[in-house]
């Protein structure tokens, strides 16, 4: 029996043919920035930057195994808050909220394996990883408590979360789990609750356990959208909430259920980069994960498996970029320019689909109807 690939092949070319031609633009135009600026990186005009800036990242990031180490480790929370905000865009709803739902996550574990420090590691693992995705959980339940019922924007109150976020680790740090005889204002080793490596390739280059998690969470999170009524009645909210009540669906309940669980994935991501990478948590922690994963959703089209690639294509400019300074010159803020020209072709979808011939029907970027419209009138008001 023949079987007919075109349907499929279609399918999968109008899925990705937005977020690729994206990201081929945005590297042309991070190329003409470095052409422009070359005379400030190595005093001259130096048309070879870019190539060996490209080259760098490359090498960086994937050709030895200690670049791939870095590259996964990197990874690993871009795709787990990234399936947080892929989960809120099928829901219809933007959960801005992932960096205060990481934060809450990575401190709460901190302080369990801080408390947990002495007892045996399968313990000590368990009830931190715990831990931090019950926190994580329940900073996403707030948001989806007060959307479900007062029409409360989530964009608003979980921006608003994410800085309460900052303002209450800042105090617990410095405050009640500061280290004693600590330096700098932080949280005490978690020793034994400390994820194991499975790789260890040198120093500053451990496979911990913690990304393994992506391997059962990505087609988990699969699962429930495609294969689960639960899912198909989260899809549908998202689509149509109107048509979802009057089909007997509970909007209510299916925001809060979204909100929440993603919350959760965030607390997990945080509660493995504290016990994985870190061991302690700082008073502030530097990190982006949260909006990062915003432009990974977008560019893996919120499907589980498009964020776990979109994951790794930033994780591994993310692992590249300090080679990329040493032997290019070039500062590892063009990290963060190239990731920012991304998500701006995904927004201005227009010049990607009239650069590349790309029908707008194959093109569209369902996901950006998300961002750009209020949901309130989706859950009702008691």
């Amino acid at each position: 029996m023949r079987i007919d690939l075109r349907v499929p092949l279609a399918r999968a070319r109008g899925l990705i043919a937005l977020p690729a031609g994206a990201i081929l633009l945005a590297f042309i135009v991070g190329a003409v920035v470095m052409l422009v600026s070359s005379p400030l990186v190595t005093g001259h005009f130096d048309p070879s930057l870019p190539l060996r800036t490209y080259a760098a990242i490359v090498e960086g990031s994937l050709l030895s195994v200690n670049a791939l180490v870095d590259t996964v480790v990197a990874a690993t929370p871009l795709i787990l808050v990234g399936l947080a905000v892929g989960l809120g865009f099928k829901a219809g709803l933007f959960n801005i909220g992932g960096q205060g739902q990481f934060l809450m996550g990575a401190v709460a574990s901190a302080a369990a394996g801080a408390a947990l420090a002495h007892e045996s590691p399968i313990v000590a693992i368990t009830l931190s990883v715990v831990a931090g995705v019950v926190a994580g959980a329940a900073y996403g339940f707030i948001p989806g408590l007060l959307k479900a019922y007062t029409g409360a924007h989530e964009v608003v109150t979980t921006i608003m979360l994410n800085y309460v976020g900052i303002q209450v680790i800042s105090y617990l740090i410095t405050g009640p789990l500061r280290a004693q005889g600590a330096s700098f204002a932080r949280s005490p080793d978690v020793q034994n609750a400390e994820l194991p490596a499975f790789l260890n390739v040198g120093t500053g280059h451990e496979a911990h356990i913690g990304i393994l998690v992506i391997l059962v969470v990505v087609p988990a999170i699969s699962w429930l959208l495609y294969r689960s009524t639960t899912g198909f009645e989260i899809r549908t909210v998202g689509a149509n909430p109107d048509a979802a009540r009057y089909a007997g669906m509970q909007p209510r309940r299916l925001v809060i259920l979204s909100l929440t669980v993603g919350g959760m994935l965030a607390g997990l991501a945080g509660a493995i980069e504290i016990l994985g990478v870190s061991g302690y948590m700082p008073a502030a922690y530097a990190t982006n994960v949260g909006f990062d994963a915003i432009t990974v959703a977008l560019l893996g089209r919120a499907t589980p498996g498009g964020i776990f690639f979109s994951g790794l294509l930033l994780g591994a400019l993310r692992a590249g970029a300090p080679l990329m300074q040493v032997k290019a010159g070039v500062p590892v803020q063009m990290i963060d320019l190239l990731q920012g020209i991304i998500l701006f072709f995904l927004t201005a979808d227009v010049i990607v689909r009239y650069v590349f011939r790309v029908k707008a029907a194959r093109a569209k970027l369902d996901e950006l109807q998300t961002v750009t419209r209020s949901y309130g009138s989706g859950t009702g008001k008691p």
